[in-house]
């Protein structure tokens, strides 16, 4: 068995926050296997696999099979493959598929909440950092939401739905909340306000909260 899988972040979303890593690594797979918007970042792809949400299983599936048959596959990963990516799925998939981890590598990207630190000028080092993408466990929120930290979350579907579960749980309404919208992209929004306004408004779920202390 000769193939080699590459997991590789994309970062945001902008070109311009790709690596010279990834697009390396991307240029000489032999497969490259990631949603539309993630494939068409890179302008060198010999052979693409592009999934959506229902079909995601099945592709990375074939990705991994692709490489237990000799190949190189690069597996595209919205922001780091190790927060709110596949990594977990692809290295579980490859162990039922007996394909060695050894075979697997890394390449990290920029996470969107990482840009949202930036933007907001936070050393994230010292937050409170979350993701609940994909999950239901946003009860997870509420022991270190009063913690004296600034938190950072990436959010499990709309930013008003977990406004609104704070709210319901006793937060104070008045509470400075940073929506950034979309970040890397030219319609990118940075919003400053409340949470009591955050439940009221409408946002696309391309979003990274920021709760002041």
């Amino acid at each position: 068995m000769s193939g080699k899988i590459y997991i590789v972040g994309i970062g945001p979303g902008a070109s311009e926050y790709l690596t010279k890593k990834a697009i390396d690594t991307v240029k000489m797979s032999d497969y490259t296997v990631g949603s539309t918007r993630a494939i068409e970042l890179f302008d060198d792809v010999q052979n693409k696999i592009a999934f959506n949400v229902k079909d995601l299983l099945d592709k990375l599936e074939k990705g991994v099979e692709l490489a237990v048959d000799g190949n190189t596959v690069s597996i595209l990963s919205t922001g780091d493959p190790g927060f709110s990516g596949v990594l977990n799925t692809v290295l579980r998939i490859s162990n039922e598929k007996s394909f060695p981890e050894e075979k697997i590598e890394v390449v990290p990207g920029i996470s969107s909440l990482q840009l949202a630190a930036a933007e907001c000028h936070i050393q994230w080092d010292n937050a409170n950092v979350m993701t609940f993408h994909g999950r239901e466990n946003i009860e997870d929120i509420l022991p270190v939401i009063n913690n004296g930290k600034t938190t950072i979350a990436l959010p499990s579907r709309k930013v008003k739905d977990m406004a609104q579960f704070l709210l319901d749980n006793g937060i104070d309404g008045e509470r400075k909340v940073t929506v950034c919208e979309r970040l890397s992209y030219p319609d990118e929004k940075i919003v400053t306000t409340t949470l009591n306004c955050v439940a009221d408004s409408e946002f696309t779920y391309m979003c990274i909260i920021v709760i002041e202390p």
